[in-house]
Formats: structure tokens, C-alpha cells, sequence
């Protein structure tokens, strides 16, 4: 039987969402209930899926997990299924028809209106702030959404369709928000916007990523500030003395540029040609040495004959980036590429040509991160396991980046150490803590 009070929470997709899930975790909490993050373990009387509308394997997900959970609400073990995110924000009618199993069915942004409508279960008249949430990260870690929606409308790219356009948090509430983090042990911020390269432009008429940054990187206890999620065109160019100048400020960028023949491109609506995304590394990398660049890329995109993906294949072997991602094109509803450009290429080819400039990215993985034996890395503890403490460079975002393995479970959790590596492998690397 479902247990009454308790609200179980499965958050689905990017750290994007992962953020609305806290913030309605914290609030849930504060109006008396019982609140759990555990997707393996559901009873409540309530579950909350804050669903992924991204891409078709996220969207496939989604949709599973909530049929699942129907399964269980007749069998008795939970009582009210409630779906909100970017799955009903667009597919919101067709679902409802789908799966009236479901009991409330929000979008991405008016999801606030299920907690009005639960009764207090606490005389505490305090309610959090709106930004105010509960980490499920670990606890000296968190992600800082500073931005919502894009304006971008890449051919290929649905973000606009469901979160609209772009809307900028004033500074002032995320440096409130970053000081009261750093007060509950926060150490390193993982800046993350679909947008980075346009903040503040709707609020201050200009860029404004650069002042955030800095302003951050000068509160007490911040360690770390990550930045995710950069674009291309427009790219905030004060940003990068200031990426210089700081040593809390990672010396790493996370910037899809998705192709890098102008053919391709031009299609992707992209805003930017070859020469000028040539241009741009090698200014970001002149003006902060050592930086490490993230990306992604995308195979079989409308456009992208054999001579293009030649090109897409000498980029990654020349770039020699850091870390990289990569994709095969498929297509999504109402965008500009389904509605105007055919999808022509077999899905075999994409397939193919991904695994081909993977299996390019993992050897420059494997030379890069070879190049780091013997040199001493700082590292942050995440966690333990056995005789294994996990942790992470400055150059490694979580979940997405390698981590370096080190062979001393005394180490705590949450805590920095000097770290020599003495092994690597494409994804991971080992070391030895220096004391």
C-alpha cells in the first residue's frame, strides 16, 4: 500500500530539470511532507515525474516510466500519478488522451500550482524562497540555472518550443542563491543555462556572463565555478580574462558546435561559419591557457554528404578536444529540419559515422590523458566505494566527465587533495593522493 504524506519525486533528463525537481523537493518539505528521490523504491501517495521532451530515446523513457508507474498505482502501491516538464509542456493534449491513468498533468513552468493545491501538513507559516531547493547532488556540489528558454532556433533543436524564449535570473537573486549554497557546504557551482553565450542580454541590453562570473568568483567558499552549455555565435568574449584571472574559475567550457562544414551549418541554422568557429577556439584557447574544451557533435544532419562529414572528421582529429559528445541526427516534431529539410540519410550511415568519429575522439582521449602522468591534479572527493575514493579534476564536469580513481578510502567525501596520477585510460585516471 502507498504510505500517506509521502511524495516520491523522479526527475528526468538534464541537470536543467534536475533543479526544478529540487526546488519542488524544498517546497513539498516545507508544507510538512514526506519527500523522496528514489525512482527504484516509489509508495507514496503521491509520485511526481518531471519528464524529459528532448530527444525521441529521452521521450521513449519518459513515457515508459510513467506507464510503469500506472502499473503500480492499480496494483494499489501508490495513489496519484502527477507528470510535469518538457514532455507535457509539448505533448500535453496527446498524452492526456494517451494515459488518463495519470491524475494532474502540469508543463515545464506551471508545475508551482501542485503545491498550492496540497494542504499544509506543518503549522510552520515560513514558506522557502523561490529558488531555495533541496540538493540531491552530493552535498558540497550543486548546478546554478541562470537562464531559461533560447532564441536561437537551430534547425534541428525543439528547447525553443518548449521553454520559449530566453529569459535571463537577475544576478542579484542567483549571487543570493550561490551565498546561501555556499552556507549549507556547497563548494563547486556548475553554471548551466540552454543558452550561456545570451545571458543578460534581455535584462541589462548586453552581455552580462562575464560580470556574474566574476561577481561569483569573489563570495567566500565558492571553489569551483563550471561553466556548461556556451553557444557558438555571439560568445561572450569578456568572458575569458576573467576566466584567466580567477582560479576558482575552472579553466573549462562546455560549447556544442554540432558541425563544422559551412554546408551543414548554414542548414543547422547555426549563425556561424567554419572560419569563425576556428577563430573563436583559438582565442579561447590563447586567452586561457590550459583551458579544456567540452563539445558536441552531430552526425548525419540533412546536408551531410561524404565530403562534409570528411571535413567533421579532420575537425575532430585536429582539435584534439578535451572531452566530446556526439550524436546521430534524428528528427524532431515541428522543428524547421522536419518541416523543411528531408532526413535522407540511412539511419546505418549516421550510426556509422558517429562510431567513427568516437572511436578518433576516445584515441585523443587515451594521448591526452597520458599526457598528464606525473603531473599533480587537484582533485575533489565525491565519494567512496570499497577501497576506491571517486573524485574529479577542475576539468571534469560530473556525471558527464572522466574521474580520477584513487586508491585511499580515508579520504572524505566533499573534501580537496593533491593528487599525482600515475595511470591513465581514455575515461578515467588514476593517482596517488600527495601529502
Amino acid at each position: 500500500m502507498y504510505k500517506k504524506n509521502r511524495i516520491d519525486i523522479i526527475s528526468m533528463g538534464c541537470s536543467k530539470n534536475l533543479i526544478d525537481s529540487e526546488r519542488l523537493i524544498r517546497q513539498l518539505s516545507a508544507k510538512g511532507y514526506e519527500v523522496a528521490h528514489d525512482p527504484d523504491r516509489v509508495c507514496g501517495e503521491y509520485v511526481v515525474v518531471n519528464t524529459c521532451g528532448f530527444i525521441a530515446d529521452a521521450k521513449e523513457e519518459s513515457i515508459s516510466t510513467i506507464l510503469g508507474l500506472t502499473q503500480l498505482k492499480e496494483e494499489g502501491d501508490i495513489k496519484n500519478i502527477i507528470v510535469m516538464g518538457c514532455l507535457s509542456q509539448r505533448y500535453m493534449d496527446d498524452l492526456k488522451a494517451e494515459m488518463p491513468e495519470v491524475d494532474i498533468w502540469y508543463g515545464k513552468f506551471d508545475w508551482k500550482n501542485f503545491i498550492q493545491t496540497l494542504p499544509d501538513r506543518t503549522d510552520h507559516a515560513a514558506r522557502p524562497k523561490s529558488w531555495e531547493r533541496t540538493l540531491t547532488t552530493p552535498p558540497h556540489s550543486a548546478y546554478i540555472k541562470i537562464s531559461e528558454g533560447c532564441n536561437r532556433f537551430c534547425a534541428f533543436c525543439a528547447i525553443p518550443l518548449i521553454t520559449g524564449r530566453h529569459q535571463s535570473r537577475p544576478i542579484d537573486e542567483i549571487l543570493e542563491e550561490v551565498k546561501h549554497l555556499v552556507s549549507e557546504g556547497v563548494k563547486e557551482f556548475n553554471v548551466i543555462a540552454q543558452d550561456l553565450s545570451s545571458y543578460g542580454t534581455d535584462l541589462y541590453g548586453k552581455h552580462a556572463l562575464a560580470r556574474l562570473v566574476e561577481d561569483m568568483a569573489q563570495i567566500e567558499g565558492v571553489e569551483w565555478i563550471r561553466l556548461h552549455y556556451a553557444y557558438p555565435s555571439d560568445f561572450p568574449m569578456d568572458l575569458l580574462p576573467v576566466m584567466a584571472k580567477y582560479d576558482n574559475v575552472c579553466k573549462y567550457i562546455d560549447i556544442a558546435l554540432q558541425h563544422i562544414s559551412d554546408n551543414v551549418l548554414d542548414n543547422m541554422r547555426r549563425h556561424i561559419d567554419k572560419e569563425q568557429t576556428l577563430s573563436l577556439l583559438k582565442e579561447i584557447r590563447n586567452r586561457v591557457p590550459g583551458i579544456k574544451i567540452r563539445t558536441t557533435l552531430m552526425t548525419g544532419f540533412p546536408g551531410e554528404g561524404e565530403k562534409e562529414f570528411e571535413e567533421l572528421v579532420e575537425f575532430v582529429r585536429t582539435q584534439k578536444f578535451d572531452r566530446m559528445g556526439a550524436f546521430a541526427y534524428c528528427e524532431e516534431d515541428d522543428t524547421f529540419a522536419a518541416k523543411s529539410l528531408e532526413d535522407s540519410i540511412p539511419q546505418e550511415t549516421k550510426q556509422a559515422r558517429l562510431d567513427k568519429i568516437m572511436e578518433i575522439q576516445e584515441g585523443i582521449a587515451l594521448e591526452l590523458n597520458e599526457k598528464m602522468i606525473g603531473s599533480i591534479q587537484k582533485v575533489l572527493v565525491d565519494r567512496i566505494e570499497g577501497e576506491t575514493a571517486y573524485g574529479r579534476t577542475q576539468y571534469d564536469s560530473p556525471e558527464v566527465d572522466p574521474e580520477v580513481l584513487i586508491n585511499d578510502n580515508t579520504l572524505t567525501p566533499g573534501t580537496f587533495v593533491n593528487v599525482r596520477i600515475t595511470e591513465a585510460y581514455p575515461f578515467e585516471l588514476i593517482g596517488k593522493p600527495v601529502y
